[in-house]
């Protein structure tokens, strides 16, 4: 189903929350929208890999990746993983990596920029936690929305069918 965040703001203006535009997105896809699972790491990418091996059920995988823009939390590899396994899309507070290869998959991925290092794997970091970035928390299990114009959480799902 198609939707602007614009749209979208227009018409629950007070159920939802709007993130600062600090976001662009990466992938071949123009928007996502699902339920939110959260992580908070910094620079180790280990539980990123965990969740996107698992069932994404048209979620969203929401990375608080601490703001950092010394290395990449996600790339081509687990970009393809998220794609296989289901995921709606990919909002990484931090960097990501083979830009240009996921600019060709079927799949939204939101972050702050590009940077072709790697992230460490050390397992460290949390699941299912409110987590907070560019202006907004966003609580495991909430709705998240996102196109080019922009990026909204709302606590409960909002009709997509927004009268103009």
């Amino acid at each position: 189903m198609s939707f602007t965040t614009a749209d979208l703001c227009d018409a629950y203006a007070d159920r939802v929350q709007v993130f600062e535009p600090l976001f662009s997105n990466f992938g071949g896809a123009s928007q996502f929208y699902g339920r939110a699972v959260t992580l908070k790491v910094f620079e180790d990418n280990s539980l990123v890999r965990a969740a996107l091996e698992t069932p994404g059920h048209g979620q969203v995988l929401v990375i608080d990746g601490g703001g950092s823009l010394r290395c990449a939390l996600v790339g081509d590899q687990l970009a393809e993983l998220a794609v296989r396994n289901g995921w709606a899309g990919l909002l990484v507070h931090g960097c990501i990596r083979d830009s240009a290869a996921m600019a060709d998959m079927p799949i939204s991925v939101q972050a702050l920029g590009t940077h072709p290092l790697k992230s460490i794997k050390r397992g460290e970091g949390q699941r299912d936690i409110p987590v907070q970035m560019a202006g907004v928390v966003i609580p495991p299990g909430a709705w998240v929305y996102a196109d080019d114009d922009g990026i909204l959480v709302a606590a409960t799902a909002l009709p997509l069918n927004a009268p103009d």
